[in-house]
């Protein structure tokens, strides 16, 4: 019979991984409570039209990546492909944004159909970042300076750049977008195939293009920073004027586009060159308009993304990853014999007297010299030894694992003492 295998592009995320992706949320939820932001979930699946409504009809996502499919009752559902608009569409829906300010995060599984490749996968991961009622720079800056944070706490501060740009209004991307196809019928023949389709569809798209003959052509192209009302430039201003008195440093990337129709006035991509082609770890910026285009009130809003798989690589590929984030117990408990009853009481015991303590129990038995070598690959520090002398004694033999120290035997009511005073050492 053929084995059933994951689909492609949707992988398994193994025990020996998941510690590593357990301390990277944990750090970014540790960051974000201490700015005041608050976890919000909502489903994977949502109605077809809050996408095709929230990010655009032509863009790559709507047209080729999502996972789209009518349900039993003849509805087109979509998995979702990012965050921001289920966010939006629960905020909305349960009255979160009426009057209100909120500072919100979310983690979570999205899904796009693309090629699979280092980094990023048809199934991947997210932690978004999204503040709904404050339309100033202040809060721009509130969640670049939150994502530097979480970077130096990750000790990747000095692997990742900032840069950032500003779209303008709807209105002065249409008017500079006319100007850009204009340019860019004179060099079409020029362009890369993917840039001469989205010249049609989404032309605002060809600035980010990574084609070495495109990016050359562009520098003849108009600017968008040309085009920019006073109100955005000053918004601009000001986010810049914030982050150099904050001594956060950044690049003005005139070339930044995000690939959400969404988004307008500030955009920001956070990048490293440690992870090859994949090279974007965060990006985000306002979207003012978005919670309007979905039926709700006029709402000033920004937020960002942080792709939790690239994240992990770069935790990997630079080192960041703390000592013994994949050891399995702090100490384990082996038992000879027909005292595993006994054994299980006083671990429950020691789990009490210790809520902290990493303690696991070797079942199955064996012999002394088997269970050790067990106990050794768990990568533990302390073995706890039962066995029948040690049972009629009322004691515990304590063998140092990693430490070329005596083992020594400890009355049951001692034991706990004794262990933390190792740990602790």
């Amino acid at each position: 019979m053929t084995k059933i295998q994951a689909l492609r592009g949707m992988n398994d995320l193994l025990p020996s991984e998941s510690a590593l992706w357990q301390y990277l949320e944990a750090s970014v939820a540790d960051v974000l409570g201490r700015y005041g932001y608050r976890e919000i979930r909502f489903p994977i699946v949502e109605s077809t039209d809050l996408f095709k409504r929230a990010i655009g009809e032509v863009t790559d996502v709507v047209e080729k990546e999502m996972y789209t499919f009518n349900d039993r009752n003849d509805e087109s559902i979509t998995l979702r492909p990012e965050g921001t608009a289920g966010c939006v569409r629960a905020c909305e829906e349960n009255g979160l944004l009426y009057n209100q300010t909120q500072r919100l995060w979310y983690q979570g599984p999205m899904f796009r159909y693309e090629k699979p490749q280092k980094g990023r996968l048809r199934q991947f991961h997210q932690i978004g970042i999204e503040a709904f009622g404050m339309a100033g720079p202040d809060i721009d800056a509130e969640i670049l300076l939150l994502t530097a944070r979480l970077w130096r706490d990750l000790g990747v501060l000095s692997n990742v750049r900032l840069e950032i740009n500003n779209l303008g209004t709807p209105e002065a991307r249409a008017q500079y977008r006319e100007a850009l196809v204009v340019y860019l019928s004179t060099v079409i023949d020029q362009l890369d195939a993917d840039s001469q389709r989205r010249l049609t569809t989404n032309p605002l798209r060809i600035l980010d293009s990574k084609h070495p003959g495109t990016r050359a052509l562009l520098h003849g192209a108009p600017k968008l920073a040309d085009y920019l009302p006073e109100q955005n430039r000053q918004h601009f201003a000001q986010l810049q004027a914030i982050l150099v008195q904050a001594g956060l440093a950044f690049t003005v990337n005139p070339y930044l586009v995000r690939g959400l129709d969404y988004y307008s006035d500030t955009v920001f991509e956070w990048v490293t060159d440690d992870l090859g082609a994949q090279g974007t770890v965060c990006a985000g910026g306002r979207y003012d308009g978005l919670v309007a285009q979905l039926g709700g009130r006029m709402t000033p809003a920004v937020g960002c993304a942080m792709g939790v798989e690239r994240l992990v690589l770069l935790l990997q590929t630079t080192g960041q990853i703390p000592a013994g984030i994949n050891d399995d117990a702090d100490a384990v408990f082996i038992v000879l014999g027909d005292y595993m009853p006994a054994a299980l009481a006083l671990a429950e015991t020691l789990r009490d007297e210790m809520p902290l303590l990493r303690l696991t129990m070797l079942a199955g038995g064996g012999s002394l010299k088997n269970q050790l070598k067990r106990a050794d690959k768990s990568l533990a520090s302390i073995a706890l030894i039962l066995g029948e002398a040690e049972f009629n004694r009322q004691l515990l033999v304590v063998k140092h694992l990693r430490e070329p120290l005596e083992q020594v035997e400890v009355a049951f009511s001692e034991v706990a003492a004794l262990i933390d005073q190792w740990l602790i050492e």
